[in-house]
């Protein structure tokens, strides 16, 4: 057996125990695929880290990510909540922003005052929601085809499928069933309608994944990436917004959206909670 350093990081919140976690173990290049996915239903977090060498020169550092059922080859959070750990570890980035690789290649990470922000990687799929598609969504999410205001493929890597509802009160009401969604991903947002006198967030997102493990996400980057680039693209949302997220679990997750350029920048406080060794 080997001992690795270990951290656990809540995303999406500065409050800790209000965001998504995310376990993150430091140095895992001696690490079998089968030791990494076994570690990862261990934790039974929505996702679970390794952070290795990289392999291009260009490159910080490299990431696998792992759900208890399986490995992903972007997620937002864990890019976050990583980056957090590797530059608490000492990490020093080659650059002005931190390199991370991954699945989908390489990813830009960079300081926004107290906040981590990723640049949204490229979408793999966009465009409108097929008709077969959007029928198995509406059963999945319990609800009536005109409730749908918009739908959208908006896949960076997991698989996202996306549709807004009128209101965030449709949103947070929603009891899926999960045995319908079979193999989709599906983000739902709803605005806020916010008031000078009772200002908030622009957005409530919730996301569902139960094919990998996890029923419901807290807190989720990349779909926040995904719809992102859908909703700005399309005029939709502002060029600068925040999401509510975790509220129907309990939690205070707060995702900041910002075009800046032709970049789309998602980004939110990381706190550490957890720091120890890992022996396996």
């Amino acid at each position: 057996m080997r001992r690795y350093h270990f951290q656990q990081a809540d995303v999406f919140s500065r409050e800790p125990l209000m965001g998504n976690p995310v376990a993150v173990v430091v140095g895992a290049d001696g690490l079998s695929d089968d030791k990494m996915a076994a570690l990862a239903r261990w934790t039974n977090l929505s996702e679970t880290t390794f952070l290795l060498n990289p392999t291009t020169p260009e490159a910080d550092y490299r990431l696998r990510i792992f759900t208890p059922g399986g490995e992903l080859p972007f997620a937002g959070h864990p890019t976050l909540g990583s980056c957090h750990v590797w530059l608490a570890s000492g990490g020093q980035p080659k650059g002005s922003d931190v390199v991370q690789e991954c699945g989908i290649g390489q990813v830009r990470v960079r300081r926004e005052g107290e906040r981590l922000a990723f640049a949204a990687p490229p979408l793999r799929r966009s465009g409108p929601v097929e008709p077969d598609v959007l029928d198995q969504i509406v059963r999945s999410l319990r609800i009536a085809t005109e409730t749908v205001r918009a739908a959208h493929w908006v896949d960076n890597g997991p698989g996202w499928v996306a549709v807004m509802l009128p209101d965030r009160k449709d949103v947070l009401s929603l009891a899926p069933d999960f045995g319908a969604m079979a193999g989709l991903k599906i983000g739902v947002i709803g605005p806020w309608k916010s008031t000078p006198d009772s200002p908030g967030p622009n957005f409530e997102v919730r996301a569902f994944v139960p094919s990998l493990g996890v029923p419901e996400d807290p807190v989720t980057g990349s779909l926040n990436a995904g719809l992102a680039q859908w909703l700005i693209g399309a005029g939709i949302a502002p060029e600068h917004y925040v999401v509510s997220q975790g509220t129907a679990l309990g939690r205070a997750g707060r995702v900041h959206v910002r075009q800046d350029g032709s970049d789309i920048w998602v980004g939110g406080h990381v706190v550490s909670c957890i720091a120890g060794t890992l022996t396996i």
